[in-house]
């Protein structure tokens, strides 16, 4: 940081948090500096489909209402007052929910068990973030609002799905946001813009109560701009307490790393590759002991993913006609998923669970295991998204994230940190992937790799 004086957007989540509960700065404050941001630079980032002004200032309100009249405004939630934008795949009650699509559009009466959580957290929502249509894709180009792009160069995207969280967080239009993950979409934006970003493990965080037609593999989680900021919300999401612990040392890890990609057969590029090694020497300094270990995934898994993501995009609840509204994409992805049995579903679902298996057994004598996040630097807008040939869209997906999905099958905990940038100052993004339930010693190495190697000084030009 300059030695100019502090915004209140460079404040972390969890110090607004305290400013709020002390009254030294409220959250009505920091909810209208946030809401200025959003309409001052939203158009150009793209974070926001829905912005909810009026909503977000009456909430504020009422948080500092309680700060004045709680008997002790400790006991209030960790991150009371804080504005946190949600997802435009979450439902919020009274609140549109376009799914990123001009094909389907609800106002839930009800929120969602994540919504809810939030709520209950006492966070407030300014409004709910861009996402591709219906989550599908790992950029953020949809029909109906401006392209989410990372504020660490605008010609580039912020990733997807969970793009907009990225680019709202990363552009300090809030400084948390909550993401949702099924193929890597929140490790993906986190890595693009330059935060940190947690997968829990599978079932952590409640899905409930609508339907999901990706069942298993999703996941909903935070981006923040630092590593306990990030396990405040994660708390807050799941009803843990992983903040109280977040100092303890993480002891010598045995950590397994590889670098070959799995979904896709393609190069890395020789940045990430670069960042991938400086990360390891700086595991290696600072005591843990890392092993070079074969990729834990089959070539064949990648058809069988590709069936439930398939079947998913087909069961998206859409009439004929909502459907030619939809993108190529979706409908190209809805299309495969009708040529595919129960049997075949079936099978699938036994591939992934048996290649989950082999995968953790095979791997289980690490605590850690190291990859790049993606295999090159953010995309430039409109390299991926090819709505004449949905095919080599898909393609181009596989081999930008060759990754992340995988995580998302075993149900791991993975999350990204925000180590290392390119020659031209665009973040590179490591992944980092612990045993099932092992979210507390990732963050435990998490916050000693932030300490070793601190990033929340190193922020876009428009911050």
């Amino acid at each position: 940081m300059s030695d100019a004086p502090r915004q209140l957007h460079d404040f972390t989540a969890l110090e607004q948090a305290n400013k709020i509960r002390s009254g030294e700065i409220t959250s009505r404050q920091f909810t209208e500096h946030y809401l200025a941001r959003t309409e001052s630079l939203n158009a150009e980032v793209g974070a926001f489909i829905t912005v909810l002004a009026d909503a977000a200032l009456a909430s504020a309100d009422a948080s500092d209402e309680l700060v004045r009249t709680v008997a002790d405004p400790d006991e209030l939630p960790v991150l009371h007052g804080v504005v946190c934008p949600t997802k435009d795949l979450n439902f919020m009650a009274g609140v549109n929910c376009s799914f990123g699509s001009r094909a389907l559009n609800l106002t839930p009466p009800i929120d969602d068990d994540a919504v809810a959580a939030m709520r209950a957290g006492g966070l407030v929502f300014t409004g709910t973030t861009n996402t591709p249509e219906f989550g599908l894709p790992c950029y953020t180009e949809n029909d109906i609002a401006p392209p989410a792009r990372t504020p660490w160069d605008l010609n580039r995207s912020a990733g997807g799905s969970s793009g907009g969280a990225g680019a709202a967080v990363a552009a300090g239009l809030a400084p948390i946001a909550q993401g949702s993950d099924s193929g890597g979409s929140i490790r993906i934006p986190a890595s693009a813009c330059g935060l940190v970003g947690i997968k829990p493990s599978r079932g952590l965080v409640s899905n409930g109560p609508m339907p999901d037609g990706l069942g298993e593999l999703v996941a909903i989680g935070p981006l923040a701009r630092t590593v306990r900021d990030a396990v405040a919300l994660l708390d807050t999401l799941a009803g843990t307490s992983m903040l109280n612990r977040v100092g303890r040392e993480p002891g010598m890890l045995r950590i397994g790393r590889y670098a070959t990609p799995v979904i896709a057969d393609t190069t890395v590029d020789p940045q990430c590759l670069a960042a991938y090694e400086r990360t390891t020497e700086l595991l290696t300094e600072l005591g843990h002991e890392v092993d070079e270990i074969a990729a834990p995934f089959p070539h064949q898994l990648v058809a069988s993913f590709e069936v439930l993501w398939s079947v998913s995009a087909r069961t998206i609840p859409l009439t004929n006609e909502q459907v030619q509204l939809s993108t190529p994409l979706t409908q190209w992805l809805r299309t495969r998923g009708e040529q595919y049995s129960a049997v075949d579903l079936a099978q699938a679902i036994y591939a992934v669970r048996a290649a989950s298996s082999a995968a953790m057994a095979a791997t289980n004598g690490y605590d850690v295991i190291l990859t790049p996040t993606l295999a090159h630097l953010p995309a430039p807008l409109g390299s991926m998204r090819n709505d004449a040939d949905p095919a080599a869209d898909f393609e181009s997906q596989k081999r930008f994230t060759p990754f992340t999905a995988p995580y998302n099958v075993t149900g791991q905990p993975a999350m990204t940190l925000p180590l290392d940038h390119s020659d031209e100052g665009l973040p590179i993004g490591c992944q980092f992937v612990g045993r099932i339930g092992g979210e507390e010693t990732l963050i435990a190495l998490a916050v000693q790799l932030e300490a070793a190697r601190p990033w929340l000084g190193r922020t876009p030009s428009m911050w």
